[in-house]
């Protein structure tokens, strides 16, 4: 009974939302396109904020999975965020290289290393959570805390009814391309 009055909703809204854009007014868009539209700038100022650390939005990811669970392995990371086991190696190899991670020997399975943060990475990732906030503030700042609140809840269930992974962003996917 909800969900029909919900789509009925949907449809004359959109259906609205169409033939005014046709008929050249000014209407709200849909919720998809500002979902999508808001997305995509959320991810540009987002990869401008971690720019000035010398990282991309996907090194950045990929620091705070190592950080929420050290020792995990390589493969479990791309199982985790659908990534190519040879995609997150060259960004593992590349955070290495600056000096934020280390693969140690796994004692659970000598075939596997462990990834940690080293004292460089987790400074790093402080500094990461820092402009994450920031971020955060600066995307949400018209909103008073109860509409925060509430934005930050609605998104949760939809993004849970979608099947999204939690604290993975469906963007790395396309990497493994």
């Amino acid at each position: 009974m909800l969900k029909s009055f919900i789509e009925r909703i949907i449809r004359i809204t959109y259906d609205v939302t169409m033939s005014a854009t046709a008929e050249g007014e000014d209407r709200n868009d849909g919720i998809a396109f500002l979902l999508a539209q808001l997305g995509h700038h959320a991810a540009t100022m987002f990869a401008e904020q971690v720019a000035t650390v010398g990282l991309t939005p996907p090194h950045a990811g990929i620091l705070r999975a190592i950080a929420a669970e050290p020792a995990r392995s390589q493969q479990a990371l791309s199982a985790q965020l659908g990534m190519l086991p040879s995609r997150v190696v060259v960004y593992v190899d590349e955070l290495e290289g600056r000096g934020y991670v280390e693969r140690r020997a796994n004692p659970k399975d000598r075939r596997l290393y462990a990834l940690h943060l080293t004292a460089a990475g987790k400074r790093l990732m402080r500094k990461l959570s820092q402009l994450a906030r920031e971020h955060e503030v600066q995307l949400t700042a018209a909103l008073d805390p109860e509409q925060y609140s509430a934005l930050r809840g609605l998104l949760t269930t939809v993004a849970q009814q979608q099947g999204l992974t939690p604290r993975v962003h469906p963007g790395y996917r396309t990497l493994s391309r």
